[in-house]
């Protein structure tokens, strides 16, 4: 899995009522590739 990108400039509205927020799917998403990360350096390191 690749690191995710934030969304690009014009993508979010900024109007801060949009629920979810493209903000969100990135958030989530980074947070699911940072685990798979730390997954994959303790296997590494064994």
């Amino acid at each position: 899995m690749e690191k995710p990108q934030p969304p690009a400039e014009g993508e979010c509205c900024e109007s801060g009522v949009c629920d979810p927020c493209v903000w969100d799917f990135y958030y989530k998403e980074l947070q699911q590739w940072r685990i798979q990360q730390s997954e994959l350096q303790a296997v590494q390191e064994k």
